[in-house]
């Protein structure tokens, strides 16, 4: 029998795209002011990536100030705080977010495969439902494709 080759389908020349890859905790070891991730925005508002993924923790359950319960507000207070800083300051960049969770963010489930972090508070023009290209909440084990 001869081997089957499929006919190879035209196509588009690829578009080259800018992925910029983070990995949390994105606070200092004696702080839980998110500086570190004050000076990630001001990274992704210069250079204007196409993409942001952006792994956790957000909110680091091996942080001193969390471990000894030392904090203003809840953690998922304080996760949402630091959800808004991103998306509000990367707004004018016009990247696509993706956000996935860490097992040591500690306002989230502690189970694997992590599933996606729940944000129902986003206001409406953030939702990932109503604008699905530019924000993505996706579980810890998973694969996306970037249009």
């Amino acid at each position: 029998t001869p081997l089957f080759v499929p006919k190879t389908l035209p196509s588009a020349p690829a578009e080259q795209r800018m992925v910029l890859v983070a990995c949390g905790p994105y606070t200092t070891s004696d702080s839980i002011a998110f500086d570190p991730l004050a000076d990630l925005i001001e990274v992704i508002v210069r250079d204007r990536p196409d993409v942001c993924v952006l792994f956790g923790p957000f909110l680091d359950a091996k942080h001193e100030q969390v471990e000894n319960c030392q904090l203003l507000a809840s953690f998922a207070e304080v996760f949402k705080l630091c959800l808004k800083m991103i998306i509000d300051g990367t707004r004018s960049a016009g990247s696509q977010l993706v956000f996935v969770p860490s097992l040591r963010d500690v306002h989230h489930d502690c189970v694997y495969p992590q599933p996606p972090f729940p944000f129902p508070e986003l206001p409406k023009d953030d939702r990932p439902v109503t604008n699905p290209a530019d924000y993505a909440f996706l579980p810890q084990s998973s694969q996306k494709t970037l249009n």
